[in-house]
């Protein structure tokens, strides 16, 4: 290990390196950071000040929303900061740190997700003991449960990832600090790193993924058994917003982390990449603003309620 080196900050590839998409890129990146982060705000202040959403399902979903501006916040700034930098720099802690973050907030969603599949299962096949199951103790719980797993889950692979030596190079060949390109720098084996990722994080992101489809096999299954179509479209309106949310972030979930590392190509993962780390978080606090007719209703209310005090205050 004579050529090991002690590495004090990597490089990163950023977007694109063309002068011309420097602004486009920047201002796209902003635009969609911004409905972001004031998308899911909306979310959990309506939920926080309706009194109509005061439920477990709205609970759960004031979560995502605010995993989704940890997430979002997480990655965009950085990018942005980097675009028009002629050396894409970040330091080895603030690269740990993203790492960290990326990892953390991310398996929390995904757990997030399942314990809202769960929800559902619970509120459309026992309705009689909804009350009972899903109760505001348990409710936080369950959310507690679902930070602690994914702070533990990152803290390993963090760990694990960084007292790697780094003697290859430096440059991350990536616009964000992710675990595959941080480990194709690494002189030595990553097979120890390959084996937690696929039996923690996998365990995590899979058994998420499992206990989401268990739910929703039951849930159909309960949807025939009942004979009013009106009620069938009420209960099966509950869940489409979720299973949107899921389909988006679990598809780019699987192409991207549940194969070999050897695997990994920057290119072909380009856009991927993006897509799950900028554009999901967008994504679902629209989804459920269109789809959900509670919060539809609850964001009408509230805009009439504002109106009406401007009003009054003029």
């Amino acid at each position: 290990m004579k050529n090991e080196t002690r590495v004090t900050e990597f490089i990163l590839s950023g977007l694109s390196s063309n002068p011309d998409l420097q602004l486009p890129l920047f201002l796209l990146c902003l635009l969609v950071y911004m409905i972001t982060v004031l998308g899911n705000l909306m979310i959990i202040m309506l939920i926080i000040m309706t009194p109509g959403l005061q439920t477990p399902m709205y609970f759960f979903l004031m979560n995502l929303s605010f995993v989704d501006v940890l997430y979002s916040t997480t990655i965009t700034p950085n990018i942005m900061a980097n675009i028009f930098s002629e050396r894409k720099t970040i330091s080895f802690i603030a690269c740990g740190i993203q790492l960290f973050l990326f990892i953390d907030l991310a398996s929390s969603e995904a757990m997030i997700l399942a314990v809202m599949a769960y929800d559902r299962f619970v509120a459309i096949c026992k309705p009689l003991y909804y009350a009972i199951l899903i109760n505001k103790v348990t409710c936080i719980r369950l959310v507690i449960s679902v930070y602690t797993a994914g702070c533990l889950n990152s803290l390993i692979h963090t760990c694990a990832a960084f007292r790697l030596p780094f003697c290859r190079s430096n440059r991350v060949n990536h616009f964000y600090c992710d675990i595959n390109p941080i480990l194709k720098l690494s002189c030595k084996d990553t097979y120890l790193n390959e084996i937690l990722a696929y039996v923690i994080a996998g365990a995590i992101e899979v058994g998420s993924f499992f206990c989401i489809v268990i739910s929703y096999t039951y849930i159909v299954f309960a949807l025939f058994m009942i004979k009013s179509s009106r009620s069938r479209i009420k209960s099966l309106s509950t869940c489409v917003s979720h299973f949107t949310c899921v389909a988006l972030f679990y598809c780019p979930v699987f192409f991207m982390y549940l194969r070999p590392n050897s695997a990994y190509a920057m290119d072909q993962d380009w856009v991927v990449s993006v897509f799950y780390t900028v554009v999901i978080p967008m994504l679902n606090p629209i989804i459920y603003s269109l789809r959900n007719q509670d919060v539809k209703l609850a964001l009408v209310q509230f805009s009439i309620y504002d109106i009406c005090n401007v009003f009054r205050a003029s």
